[in-house]
């Protein structure tokens, strides 16, 4: 699991941000790299990772290189992954004065973060941005039996064409788990301060997401940022040197729910 830390050495034990990605992404994915910046510049300290079976590889980070790890992935593994990398952080691994951290997820990564959250003190703040409502919405619900009968589905990779595979294991691994991979079931349980952040022009997971997690926690803030897409502006490669409008919108406003919120 590749990660890397982003920070201003001369803040001393400045408050840590873990990210989370989401599904057919990784940590170096899109702008990133300069949201990880920006929260440097604004006093945190901000860890990113690669889920463990998300498809790259040490040597080919930004590549879905291991398909057969891909294809192997499941929630639980990802939950385990988050589980792991909070460990790392709060154990003094080379991090000093990290009693807790706060969390973002995007997409997938958002609904992994909510169960996380749910489960596990040692967060104490949340923000989702783009996250889905239900691990079943990834996917049409009329695949699933096709899906089980061949044991294998395939997703598509839009911006190389490359087809992913993924193994009936993921499908087996929701049957067997069903209350804790309920990620509306989840959102319920918070008791940690949570922003939910959403495009409204998002196509990739509707703006319908958001509001079924602010309904399943109503004491969870909610901010909709106008003309914001799935990635809010961001894509792959991103080579420009400043921030997407909608991205810098949301670094803002989850910098600020970081500092001010109670």
């Amino acid at each position: 699991m590749l990660m890397d830390l982003t920070f201003d050495e001369d803040i001393k034990n400045a408050p840590l941000v873990i990210f989370a990605h989401g599904f057919k992404g990784f940590k170096d994915w899109g702008a990133h790299n300069l949201v990880a910046q920006y929260f440097a510049e604004k006093g945190f300290r901000y860890l990113k990772f690669n889920f463990s079976h998300n498809g790259t590889t040490t040597d080919h980070p930004t590549e879905f290189a291991n398909l057969i790890a891909f294809s192997d992935n499941t929630f639980s593994i990802e939950l385990q992954d988050l589980e792991t990398v909070i460990d790392f952080a709060c154990g003094g691994s080379g991090m000093p004065g990290v009693d807790g951290v706060y969390l973002i997820g995007h997409s997938m990564g958002g609904g992994i973060s909510i169960i996380k959250t749910a489960e596990d003190d040692r967060i104490k703040k949340l923000v989702t941005m783009a996250s889905i409502s239900g691990f079943r919405n990834l996917w049409p619900k009329e695949i699933e039996a096709q899906w089980r009968l061949q044991g294998m589905a395939y997703f598509t990779n839009k911006r190389t064409g490359q087809q992913l595979p993924l193994k009936v294991g993921t499908l087996l691994d929701l049957d067997k788990h069903p209350a804790r991979l309920d990620i509306l079931a989840n959102a319920a349980q918070i008791k940690q301060p949570w922003l939910i952040i959403h495009g409204d022009e998002d196509t990739t997971v509707p703006l319908a997401h958001a509001k079924e997690l602010k309904a399943a926690q109503p004491n969870a803030f909610f901010s909709i940022i106008k003309g914001g897409d799935h990635t809010l502006g961001a894509f792959q490669p991103y080579l420009e040197s400043t921030l997407p409008v909608p991205l810098l919108e949301f670094c803002r406003q989850a910098i600020a729910f970081f500092v001010n919120s109670q």
